[in-house]
């Protein structure tokens, strides 16, 4: 069936179901990011345990700042635990558009099937 004799509801279905596709891709590229800065903070938080001295330096955007082990321990560790609430929250997103987009999937094969009968 090609597009233009597809029907109207048809062809504004599809391009639903496209949008909702290219937001879980993008939904799963930030968790894949987040998952990774989570590893990044983990290997960090290994390397700071094993500093002696109380002096680190961090870097803030385009500066390195001096700053204590314990306040940079605590930074990561309130970066860690906030990107995985926000990875759970993803999560949950994507569960969710995932079921929409098996429905709109059936949905789309039921109206596809209909409109080749009636073509």
């Amino acid at each position: 069936m090609d597009e233009e004799r597809m029907p109207k509801q048809l062809q504004d279905k599809l391009a639903q179901f496209q949008t909702l596709q290219q937001q879980l891709q993008i939904m799963s590229l930030q968790k894949q990011q987040m998952v990774m800065q989570n590893g990044e903070m983990e290997n960090a938080q290994k390397e700071l345990s094993a500093i002696k001295t109380g002096k680190v330096y961090r870097i803030i955007g385009p500066i390195l700042v001096e700053t204590t082990k314990e306040e940079t321990e605590k930074k990561l560790k309130d970066d860690f635990d906030l990107n995985k609430t926000r990875i759970e929250v993803l999560e949950k997103q994507e569960k969710k558009l995932a079921e929409k987009l098996n429905e709109m999937r059936s949905e789309l094969q039921s109206m596809i099937s209909g409109a080749q009968r009636t073509a």
